[in-house]
């Protein structure tokens, strides 16, 4: 598939290519009738303008963009701004905050760009609906690896694909022409919950976490699945969409406690939930794992640092950012024409959350 360029545009819409140009970088400098002439040209066209192809031969930049939306977490999550107020810069990082998931995968993708000689530009969203910054980086690199989520759809994701190569970490449809990163969830999940009816002898459990992801939605899939194939009863899923960095977060498990309607296990959508459950059942007087057995799913630093190191599944985060740009680089500028997804294998780790550490 040939990249669309800024001549194709001009011929569509019957102007010059600085025409095109001022377009999208000085609109008050084109008549209305003109700027909306080449706009519609160059949406029919999937065009992406670039801000560095002006001067070099084929448009490429040498440059490979990760575009985050979301990712970014400021305080541990659960807690209020208020009391993150007074910033000391001298105060290492709190491992629940930073580093994460996408943190380790921007460092794979990094390492990756660094043996290969290649520039790595970083985005992330604004907001919801903050559709310029990632057309903008778009047409900075000559490819682009993205983390989607609930808060990527109004973004023109789509759109991209047609005119760069694009990797999708973390979320695949097989229906857009893009690389997708995905970890394999269901072994993940259907390891955890072996363990715990194998070895624990758990008789009932919960799912509990955002189902705002394509991981997260998988991960609950084959808990279900799973479950139900071991006979395993299971207690009503904790699923929570309030805000995680607000005190209303989790409160369905605060539900629960008050209830007292806690199963034996809760397997979490992620690490960071596990490690905010067993705070949060901690100041209960709620015991892990004792009385409640807590699971995770990432691995992250974390999980193996905190006062009850997690049992987990730990993806390959780093290799999944390496692969990410791996991929875009061997595509040189050219997107794909077909969907393709990487599954990448996983690895139960055992901690002191389930009682085998």
């Amino acid at each position: 598939m040939r990249k669309t360029t800024v001549y194709d545009v001009a011929e569509r819409a019957g102007v010059s290519t600085a025409t095109v140009s001022f377009t999208f970088r000085r609109p008050d400098k084109v008549k209305p009738a003109t700027r909306e002439r080449v706009l519609k040209a160059a949406r029919e066209l999937d065009y992406v303008p670039s801000a560095n192809a002006r001067g070099l031969a084929r448009g490429k930049t040498g440059a490979l963009g990760l575009y985050s939306f979301d990712m970014l977490i400021e305080r541990p999550q659960g807690s209020d701004l208020e009391d993150f107020a007074t910033e000391d810069i001298f105060e290492r990082p709190d491992v629940l905050v930073y580093p994460l998931y996408a943190d380790e995968v921007q460092r794979g993708f990094e390492v990756e760009c660094w043996h290969r000689g290649q520039t790595v530009l970083l985005g992330t969203a604004v907001s919801k609906r903050d559709n310029g910054s990632i057309t903008d980086i778009a047409g900075r690199v000559d490819g682009l690896a993205l983390f989607p989520n609930r808060g990527t759809d109004d973004l023109p994701v789509a759109r991209l694909c047609r005119s760069i190569p694009v990797v999708r970490i973390g979320e695949t449809d097989g229906e857009l022409p893009s690389a997708d990163v995905i970890c394999d969830n269901e072994g993940g999940i259907e390891a955890l919950v072996d363990h715990l009816v194998d070895v624990h002898g758990v008789t009932e459990m919960s799912f509990i976490g955002e189902l705002t992801t394509y991981d997260m939605h998988q991960r609950f899939d084959a808990f279900q699945s799973r479950a139900a194939e071991r006979g395993i009863a299971m207690g009503r899923p904790l699923l929570d969409d309030s805000t995680s960095s607000s005190r209303e977060w989790l409160v369905n498990l605060c539900e629960a406690i008050d209830a007292e309607q806690l199963p034996r296990a809760l397997v979490c959508g992620n690490d960071q939930t596990a490690l905010a459950v067993i705070d949060l059942l901690r100041d209960a007087g709620v015991r892990v794992p004792q009385d409640v057995i807590v699971t995770g799913f990432d691995g992250i630093l974390a999980s193996a640092l905190a006062p009850v190191t997690l049992t987990t599944v730990r993806q390959p985060l780093g290799a999944m950012g390496r692969l990410a740009a791996k991929l875009l680089a061997e595509c040189d500028g050219m997107p794909w024409d077909e969907p393709s997804v990487h599954r990448m294998p996983v690895k139960l780790v055992l901690g002191n959350s389930c009682g085998c550490a």
